[in-house]
This record gives structure tokens, sequence and C-alpha cells, in this order.
């Protein structure tokens, strides 16, 4: 319930941003708007989620990194999923990889989204 409050909560300022006659403020939600979302799911504490997130550290300006802690009682279905296989990262919604990062597939999937971002301005 807390995640989704969160997501609406930041959903309207971003739609407030859009809208507001800022310069700067249209300027950041677009750029953050055409960002994809890389979710991690996590637990405390998760060493390997830590390696993962440090394997990820020079691509962190490509993509917006929004960590799901699968142990809350609000993710209870995401801890019956995968509960043996964290870390688990989805990109924009897609299963992605899992266990550790695969930086080629990462940075291919990345690039593709990039692509048609770059195709669709």
């Amino acid at each position: 319930m807390v995640v989704m409050t969160l997501l609406c909560f930041l959903s309207r300022a971003l739609q407030l941003a859009r809208h507001s006659s800022s310069p700067l403020g249209r300027q950041l939600c677009s750029a953050s708007a055409n960002k994809p979302v890389l979710t991690l799911f996590t637990k405390k504490p998760c060493p390997l989620c830590d390696e993962a997130k440090e394997a990820l550290e020079p691509y962190k300006r490509r993509f917006i990194l929004q960590e799901v802690d699968i142990t809350l009682p609000e993710n209870s279905a995401w801890y019956e999923k995968y509960k043996y296989d964290i870390p688990v990262f989805h990109l924009n919604g897609k299963f992605l990889m899992k266990h550790q990062v695969d930086i080629q597939k990462f940075e291919d999937q990345l690039m593709k989204l990039e692509s048609q971002n770059d195709g669709n301005q």
C-alpha cells in the first residue's frame, strides 16, 4: 500500500512538472520520463544485490532504479515468486535477469530502449 501511494505521488509530481511553466521543471520531467525503469527485487540483507548495484553503477544515469523489498507484506506475491532467486531485475516491467548482473544483456536491452526513445522524440 505504501509503495502504491508513493508511486501515485511520484506520478502526480511528474504530471505537474510536465505542465509546469518552468523550463527546468519540464526539462527534468522529460529527461526522467524517457529513462527506462530498472526494478530490483531484493531484501535486507542481500550481499548479492549490493554487488549487482555496484556492477550497475557506471550506468546509473541511464535508468531509474526502483527497489522492491520482497519481504514487505504488500509484496508477498513477489516473495513467493523470487524468494530463492534474488537479485532479480525487470526492465520496464519485463523480466531481464536474476542471480547476478549480465552486463552484456543489460547493455543490449538498455541501448535498444534508448534507441526506441530517440525515435519517438
